[in-house]
């Protein structure tokens, strides 16, 4: 981490008076759990453009044939068999620390949770793959059961409550982020010290601006990512190494200075 973000967190700082550290994580910080992203030289996109389809709401909501598609690509998502690599587990170390902390996350997959973060501290930017919702009556359930259903033989699985169209629990492309959970991860940014971006491209509006946010209320921002990003401008520091390396990293630089 060097200088840039340690400075941010003197060494007569305690426990009870420590600075806020904010953390935005994209999917970057899962492909060492076997989750592949969606934007990188390997990405999801890169390889199938197609497959941005399945996640598009209004494809998803029109064609029968998108949602079929997009049931069996649930059924096979590597989500479900993927655990937690050494990014979660450090967050989850800086957590325990006691250094006030908050992890806005772009993921869906829950992994820091499992690791061990406390989920009233994991701000879910894009909701979660492991809820399923009716686009009609908003009933929600486990997509665990969703998923029998379609091994069982239903390929586009209705709502058992009112017969409506179920999606995961994601925004999909098309959908607006709830308005919510924008503004708290917006008061999130506006009040840390210190905002790491791990993992992200910072191409997705408006989770990306929230660096913007961060840095313009005084924070030191720190972006770990493999390729550049459009706010790489901003930050005091730009960190190329594997995430499963860096953020014990700057964890550990963070702990040891507070």
């Amino acid at each position: 981490m060097g200088r840039a973000a340690a400075a941010a967190y003197p060494a007569s700082m305690g426990e009870n008076n420590a600075r806020l550290v904010a953390v935005l994580t994209g999917a970057g910080v899962s492909t060492e759990s076997g989750i592949p992203d969606y934007r990188g030289p390997q990405g999801v996109w890169r390889k199938n453009p197609g497959a941005e389809r399945l996640v598009t709401y209004r494809a998803y909501m029109d064609d029968p044939e998108v949602r079929r598609e997009s049931w069996r690509m649930r059924m096979t998502s590597p989500v479900w068999r993927a655990e937690p690599n050494a990014g979660h587990r450090a967050l989850v170390d800086l957590e325990r620390s006691g250094t006030p902390m908050r992890i806005i996350t772009q993921n869906i997959d829950g992994l820091h949770q499992k690791a061990g973060s406390t989920p009233r501290k994991v701000l879910e930017l894009h909701g979660t793959a492991s809820t399923v919702v009716c686009t009609g009556c908003g009933d929600r359930g486990p997509m665990e059961g969703a998923l029998a259903r379609v091994e069982a033989g239903e390929a586009d699985p209705p709502c058992l409550s009112c017969g409506g169209i179920l999606k995961s629990a994601t925004v999909m492309f098309g959908q607006a982020l709830d308005s919510g959970t924008i503004q708290q991860a917006a008061k999130i940014a506006r009040v840390c010290d210190l905002f790491l971006a791990v993992g992200t491209s910072l191409q997705v509006e408006p989770a990306a601006s929230l660096c913007r946010v961060a840095v313009e209320s005084g924070a030191r921002l720190v972006i770990v990512n493999a390729e550049p990003t459009p706010y790489d401008a901003l930050a005091d520091q730009l960190i190329r190494e594997p995430i499963g390396t860096a953020l014990p990293g700057l964890v550990s630089e963070i702990t040891d200075s507070a």
